[in-house]
């Protein structure tokens, strides 16, 4: 069996190695778990085996407000609900809902905007007080709903859903700290706060539609057992008069009970439509807005609402659904067809990186995740370089080095012998965690970020092993680099063998188009990302990784993460709309931190100006043409780019290339790789600055050889 597996990995990293090679392009996937119009694949392989891995708890286990035998939600957008000290606010835009030792609090933040980004804090505009609520507990979550059982009732708080709702276990009576009065459409109760209009929707124990029994001041709410009430926020400047209102109180008045996620992801398109379970109010959010529409949502005329986003359309109808551009998952860029000088330039600066970092004197590589990853996706890069341009010399002493230090890592019980290049299992957090951790990997910070490293590193050395080697690299380092994959983005819940199971598609919100990057969230504005492009790598890691396994499915979901990253990524991150009504004020290009609550032109990590930019851009790969626009061409030739570029280095657009030594700046390469995307012109100027940029600017995860061929090749 383990000969017969071993020729199946073989045969799989063959075909990824041609795929590299050759720059081909898959058929179109199918939805979900199917792919169609693809080659006959060898069979795919095992679900990862968590087991593999020493149990550890490297960091003590949060407060956990959970239902036995869920998963920890760690990396949702409401993660706090349920784990930490305490509940903090959460954002299912365009609501922001809080819940309290006394009950629960909803409104629809106030955006304010300035210089620096756009800011929605958590600002309740209705106060209700749960009897029995002191011990809320998260009791299910699915694809973009979450409910907490409080006292006698369950709270269900729907992403993009403008309605909070409540169902009652046993018979209760629900404080209102506003006066809800009858009379309003459909049998619903009304509130004014402020400019915002508040629709109270009840239904009886039987389910029928009813009139809320509201006390005779309507500051408290009776609900039977079984009932159901509902608020609903209108969407800006819509009263209850007004005839639009009758039909978001007739879409309030079922809850919403569970929500699916179905994908798809082609050659040219990537898809996704999230079901609602029955016709409901819903949001579309700028990136869907932007997007190829789809399901059954009826938006016409209803208005909208201003989050930090930008403007969220309301909606009426069951299905959110849109699609966005495909990216290509990539792993070499094409030297080959350079002309002589410049593959010869390369080739030099290809050995000259090759004995710095690999040669006998090499220093060794960081024993922490995050940088530990970048060093082996950096010298994975490196041996495309040296194998592509016939430097057979640099590639041997790269090859060599990688496989040492991919075997290291990805020793199942390395951790039992040292204490750091290895991993283990968190059999309570229900994630993989390596050892060194970093950032806060400990508590589930990052670990895409730091895992997509890893999985670019651990396909590229399989297809090299493919090409040659024996294949006994592929078969040694598959299972735990299969761990790696299913921690953050496991095609369904994976059995640990030691408590929950690893959550289905731990980090990603398919909802809100993008990755939350924080275990906990334990912040009063939510959840955040600060570098999206990290989250594109993982991705296109992870499809490079599956391709290699032969799993055409997981690599079909691979590439829906991918083009749905990408479009956030640039609609959010890298190239927000600063003319959209909601966020009109924001003064920066860039806002590279992203909320719940909020948008900023700031970083975790870095004061200096170059580095809000920077970590959008970094690690700059094969696919990171996505930067410049849908199918790598901005749509204003640059403009853009040069933009964000004066923001980042503090001159004007027209300035850029007036001074070489502007661009000695932390992070000057990736600057320039960035600026290369403008155009043949920009890309010549990078070049140029590029040879002679100091050493101490190249990047830990980038080589100078890696900056001149991508900007070559932009060129």
């Amino acid at each position: 069996m383990r000969a017969a597996r071993a020729a199946v990995v073989l045969l799989a990293a063959a075909a990824l190695a041609a795929f590299l090679l050759a720059g081909c392009e898959h058929g179109p996937a199918g939805s979900g778990s199917r792919t169609e119009g693809t080659p006959a694949a060898p069979p795919a392989p095992p679900d990862a085996d968590p087991s593999i891995l020493p149990t550890r708890q490297v960091a003590p286990a949060p407060v956990m407000r959970l239902a036995r035998g869920l998963a920890p939600p760690t990396n949702r957008w409401f993660s706090s609900l349920a784990l930490g000290p305490a509940p903090q606010p959460v954002f299912p835009l365009p609501l922001a809902v809080g819940v309290t030792p006394t009950g629960f609090g909803v409104g629809v933040p106030r955006v304010t905007t300035t210089a620096k980004g756009a800011f929605g804090p958590y600002a309740p505009q209705v106060t209700v007080t749960v009897p029995g609520a002191a011990t809320p507990q998260v009791t299910a979550y699915d694809t973009a709903s979450v409910t907490v059982t409080l006292g006698p009732g369950r709270l269900t708080i729907v992403e993009g859903s403008p309605v909070l709702h409540w169902t009652s276990t046993t018979a209760a009576t629900l404080g209102l700290d506003v006066a809800f009065a009858p009379g309003g459409p459909d049998d619903s109760a009304v509130a004014k706060v402020g400019d915002r209009t508040w629709l109270l929707v009840a239904t009886g124990g039987d389910g029928r539609p009813a009139a809320p029994a509201l006390a005779a001041d309507g500051r408290s709410v009776r609900v039977p057992r079984g009932g159901h009430v509902a608020w609903v926020a209108l969407p800006d400047g819509l009263g209850a008069d007004d005839q639009r209102a009758a039909r978001f109180a007739t879409a309030a008045a079922a809850p919403v009970t569970r929500t699916t996620l179905r994908y798809a992801a082609g050659s040219r398109a990537a898809s996704t439509a999230v079901d609602y379970g029955a016709a409901t109010a819903v949001v579309r959010l700028p990136h869907q807005t932007d997007a190829a529409p789809g399901g059954d949502l009826d938006c016409a005329g209803l208005g909208g609402y201003a989050t930090v986003l930008g403007t969220a359309t309301a909606c009426l109808g069951r299905t959110a659904a849109w699609s966005v551009p495909a990216v290509a998952p990539a792993a070499t860029l094409d030297v080959a067809h350079l002309p002589a000088a410049q593959r010869a330039e390369l080739a030099t600066s290809v050995a000259a990186d090759a004995r710095r970092l690999a040669g006998p004197d090499a220093p060794a590589d960081p024993a922490d995740t995050y940088f530990g990853g970048k060093a082996l996706a950096r010298d994975a890069h490196l041996l495309t370089l040296a194998t592509a341009l016939g430097r057979h010399d640099a590639a041997t002493l790269l090859r060599t080095r990688l496989d040492r230090e991919l075997r290291q890592w990805t020793d199942p019980k390395g951790c039992t012998q040292r204490a750091d290049h290895c991993f283990v299992l968190d059999p309570v957090q229900a994630t993989v965690v390596g050892l060194a951790d970093g950032f806060g990997s400990e508590q589930a910070n990052d670990h895409h970020f730091h895992y997509g490293y890893f999985l670019e590193a651990a396909a590229i050395a399989a297809a090299d092993d493919a090409q040659h080697g024996d294949g006994t690299l592929t078969q040694a380092i598959a299972p735990v680099v299969d761990l790696l994959a299913a921690d953050v983005a496991a095609s369904g819940p994976v059995p640990t063998g030691h408590g929950p199971d690893l959550p289905a598609l731990r980090v990603f919100d398919a909802f809100a188009g993008h990755s939350w990057a924080s275990g906990y969230a334990p912040f009063a504005d939510g959840n955040n990302q600060e570098s999206s492009s990290e989250a594109v790598n993982a991705w296109n890691g992870l499809a490079l990784w599956e391709a290699v396994r032969g799993d055409a499915p997981r690599e079909a979901e691979a590439r829906w993460l991918l083009a749905s990253e990408a479009a956030s990524a640039r609609d959010y991150w890298v190239a927000p709309d600063t003319h959209d009504p909601a966020v009109a004020g924001i003064g920066a290009q860039v806002t590279s931190l992203v909320w719940g609550g909020k948008r900023e032109h700031a970083t975790w990590f870095s004061a200096d100006p170059s580095a809000p930019l920077a970590i959008e851009v970094l690690p700059v790969t094969p696919a990171s043409g996505y930067l410049a626009g849908p199918g790598g061409t901005p749509p204003d030739r640059g403009a853009r780019i040069r933009a964000n570029l004066a923001e980042a280095l503090a001159t004007s657009p027209g300035d850029l290339w007036a001074d070489p030594q502007r661009w000695d700046v932390p992070f000057g390469d990736q600057l320039l790789a960035y600026a290369a995307l403008g155009g043949p012109d920009d890309a010549a100027h990078a070049l140029d600055v590029a040879r002679t940029l100091p050493a101490a600017r190249i990047d830990d995860g980038d080589t100078r050889s890696w900056l001149l061929a991508w900007i070559l090749t932009r060129e």
